[in-house]
């Protein structure tokens, strides 16, 4: 059995790893595993990822977790062009302070504004007070100024001239609340600009492709009740 990437487009972390290896040439096999629909807690899966979550990859008897994991371990033994995640002792930890500093501010803030802008209303039929949004807006808002003059500065991307892996990170995580209506890129004229150089540096059939679930999630019909039931610690922690 060949390489196999256990994934869920709807989910940013997955998109980056798929849109890196598709975009690298790793040959692999997708599993699906739609979180929406519990499939991440089966047993079968708990073989491949005991902590239960996407992304996860299986190569031969080696099992990973962790989308930053996932990209560098596809990085190192693919080989990947020296600008996706450098050799060079600094330019290497300007990737590195990238995608330590996104887990608790941009990532949190993209996922919740599309929670409880689009998910939770539309998908789960609950009221997200106008408060709660507002103040997940202005954390966002702040976030992205961040991403602006702390790390984009005035370079083409993220972590200097090249795209790398910081880069593909970024952009799936500004998609959700983008698929969610908000104009993130509207007022940021040099974050609009970086997108479309992310996006021709990727290719953008292979960035559409990794996007479509998520930008048809507005479309997805209301859950029964009892996934409504499964789901009611996630809402307790998205409001």
């Amino acid at each position: 059995m060949g390489l196999e990437l256990y994934l869920d487009l709807l989910c940013q972390p997955c998109r980056a790893v798929y849109i890196f290896a598709k975009k690298i040439g790793v040959p692999f096999e997708l599993r699906t595993v739609e979180v929406l629909k519990g499939q991440h807690n089966s047993d079968d899966f708990a073989q491949v990822n005991p902590l239960r979550k996407v992304p996860a990859l299986k190569d031969g008897d080696f099992t990973l977790a962790e989308s930053v994991a996932i990209l560098l371990y596809l990085s190192r033994k693919y080989e990947a062009p020296d600008h996706w995640y450098p050799q060079d002792l600094e330019a290497c930890a300007r990737v590195d302070e990238y995608l330590a500093w996104q887990h608790t501010a941009l990532r949190s803030s993209c996922s919740l504004v599309m929670w409880q802008k689009m998910m939770l209303p539309v998908f789960l039929g609950e009221r997200v007070p106008p408060e709660t949004l507002a103040s997940t807006l202005a954390e966002l808002d702040r976030c992205l100024q961040l991403l602006e003059d702390k790390f984009l500065k005035d370079d083409n991307f993220l972590t200097g001239p090249c795209i790398s892996v910081a880069d593909l990170v970024a952009i799936t995580e500004l998609m959700h609340p983008v698929s969610a209506g908000c104009h993130v890129f509207k007022t940021r004229p040099k974050l609009a600009a970086w997108r479309q150089r992310v996006e021709a540096a990727v290719g953008e059939d292979l960035f559409q492709e990794a996007h479509e679930v998520v930008m048809k999630a507005k479309d997805l019909p209301p859950v029964d009740t009892a996934m409504k039931d499964k789901l009611k610690p996630l809402v307790q922690v998205l409001l």
